[in-house]
């Protein structure tokens, strides 16, 4: 009787792992890729801070007005970003005045430069806009892409001040500033 257990004992164990060892010709397991979504921007220059100083030129002689040359210029400052979305989403690169004002009678524009470098889809540029408070698009339907790092990669982004409308209709509304209060310009990728 001993011996008839052990035999039925010894069937069971190998029918088991007949069960959950079987070889065949092929075999199979999961792989599991995931990609992340990614939303990031900053601002780069060639060297030192991307704090920007715009100025215009007072005359030299008596009689005439303020000039807006290359001092109310600034092109030094690269817009990089990186971005991958989430299926047939798009996102826009929105700018604004954050804080502060331009002053009466004056006007700051800003105008991003077609992408150097990077791949994927970059967007379009807009034309160049009146900075107001009011957040703007400056760059549309990026999709997954990237602008590469560093000055002289992405979009580089120039300033300009100038009359609101011109001289004869904006000098009256000028005024001495004894310390330039700083406006923030904030830049944000956002989705669509």
């Amino acid at each position: 009787m001993n011996l008839t257990k052990l035999f039925f004992a010894a069937v069971i164990v190998l029918s088991a792992n007949a069960a959950f060892a079987q070889d065949t010709k092929t075999a199979n397991h999961l792989v599991t890729i995931t990609i992340p979504q990614v939303a990031l921007l900053d601002l780069e220059v060639a060297s030192g801070t991307t704090d920007v100083t715009l100025a215009g030129t007072a005359p030299s002689e008596a009689g005439l007005p303020m000039t807006f040359g290359a001092a109310a210029t600034n092109s030094a400052i690269w817009m990089n970003y990186s971005s991958i979305v989430k299926g047939a989403l798009l996102r826009n690169v929105t700018v604004a005045i954050t804080n502060g004002t331009v002053p009466t009678g004056l006007k700051l524009t800003v105008l991003a430069s077609a992408a150097a470098g990077g791949a994927g889809t970059l967007g379009a540029a807009s034309t160049e806009l009146i900075l107001t408070g009011t957040a703007q698009n400056i760059v549309t339907a990026i999709g997954s892409a990237y602008t590469e790092d560093g000055a002289n990669k992405g979009r580089n982004l120039t300033y300009q001040l100038g009359y609101a409308v011109d001289a004869a209709a904006n000098y009256g509304a000028l005024r001495f500033v004894d310390t330039a209060a700083p406006l923030t310009i904030t830049y944000t990728l956002t989705d669509i």
